[in-house]
């Protein structure tokens, strides 16, 4: 029977020669299945832009239905959800904007993660004595915590200690 093709975006396979493969990824159906894939992941600003610059679908208002569907030139959104798209937006923005504030100026990750290995160290050869700076300092610290928090799967050993410590169980053996 020989290879067959197996086109992902429009969910369907074929015998696969060249003349086939071009035939089907130059066709308008698969341009079309490519497009609705990506459209998936736009931004939601991006979305809200090329609405905003379209004119509303005549057809779709009055019946509730176009002939042309996702690939009307026309916009087919109400009043209410470019609305909502657009508070959506400006919720993301305001979201980012403040993500950005919380990030204290000129000190990286890396530099706190620096400081805080050599505090651990230090405290390990000293005992644990805490001093005034070391309370500004970890106070200071609490910024850099938030940036590291807002990256989603922080290894647990980045992760802050819960509100009442570890728990150490006794009963366990180490060896």
């Amino acid at each position: 029977m020989g290879k067959r093709y197996y086109c992902d975006y429009c969910d369907r396979s074929f015998q696969d020669n060249m003349h086939n493969r071009k035939k089907h990824l130059n066709g308008v159906q698969h341009h079309r299945a490519k497009k609705a894939w990506f459209d998936n992941f736009r931004d939601s600003a991006a979305i809200l832009n090329d609405e905003q610059e379209k004119k509303p679908c005549r057809k779709f208002l009055q019946k509730g239905i176009c002939d042309f569907g996702s690939n009307c030139r026309f916009s087919h959104m109400t009043e209410e959800e470019l609305f909502n798209l657009q508070r959506q937006v400006e919720d993301e923005r305001q979201h980012r904007e403040d993500s950005e504030d919380r990030i204290m100026p000129g000190r990286s990750i890396e530099e706190w993660l620096s400081r805080r290995e050599k505090k651990r160290a230090a405290l390990g050869s000293k005992g644990d004595l805490k001093t005034e700076e070391d309370s500004e300092e970890s106070q200071a610290e609490n910024g850099i915590l938030q940036q590291l928090l807002s990256i989603l799967d922080l290894p647990p050993s980045l992760q802050p200690p819960p509100p009442g410590g570890w728990k150490i169980n006794m009963n366990t053996e180490w060896g």
